[in-house]
């Protein structure tokens, strides 16, 4: 049973939001929610928030389709990210200047999967 869950304009960059995103790319649900519970990146939190996202239209699909779906069979089939919007601001900056400061976003999308 595949479930999708996405969410846009996480207000953190792709580039590090891909490292923590890296770490559980294929592995079993459970083995991900041990990742990123010990993980010390400011990722894991919004990514492991989606991945019980996921979890949790799989088993609602599985519901609505009348199947019985064990939860420790499902891995991540695909966790990726892509960038967002970027917010452009300016700061002060010395002798009148002002130099711009990009806050970059990013959307994560992650799949989960029964092996098999």
């Amino acid at each position: 049973m595949r479930a999708t869950a996405k969410a846009k304009n996480v207000g953190m960059s792709a580039r590090k939001m891909r490292l923590v995103i890296d770490q559980i790319r294929g592995r079993d649900v459970n083995d991900a929610y041990a990742i990123l519970q010990f993980s010390k990146k400011k990722a894991a939190r919004p990514i492991g928030k989606l991945l019980r996202s996921a979890v949790a239209n799989a088993t609602y699909r599985a519901d609505e389709d009348g199947a019985s779906l064990d939860v420790d069979e499902l891995y991540v089939h695909e966790a990726y990210v892509d960038e967002g919007r970027t917010l452009k601001r300016w700061r002060a900056r010395a002798y009148g200047r002002a130099t711009s400061v990009l806050k970059r976003s990013s959307h994560v999308t992650v799949v989960v999967d029964t092996r098999g």
